[in-house]
């Protein structure tokens, strides 16, 4: 029998990306970045607008917390499970 193939790896989640690390769902363009370092946000509100395909995503909090960095800027070009904003 043929050997059995490598287990495929669902998400790319780089190093630095822990449970607080929102990623790029998807290769795109930073349209806007809604929020500011600092910021409260709430599960579901949108941090930034992802550009992939000639549609626009709004890219939502995964969870309840404060906006502790912004790893991007307006007009990055992003790949797929890149880090985009930490939150804590």
């Amino acid at each position: 029998p043929a050997p059995a193939p490598a287990p495929a790896v669902s998400a790319p989640t780089p190093a630095p990306a822990g449970e607080g690390v929102v990623t790029a769902p998807m290769p795109g363009k930073i349209l806007r970045i809604l929020v500011k370092e600092g910021e409260q946000v709430k599960t579901g509100q949108g941090l930034l607008i992802l550009e992939a395909m000639k549609m626009e995503n709004e890219i939502p909090a995964p969870k309840d917390g404060v906006v502790k960095k912004i790893l991007v800027k307006e007009g990055d070009t992003v790949d797929t499970g890149q880090a985009l904003i930490e939150l804590g």
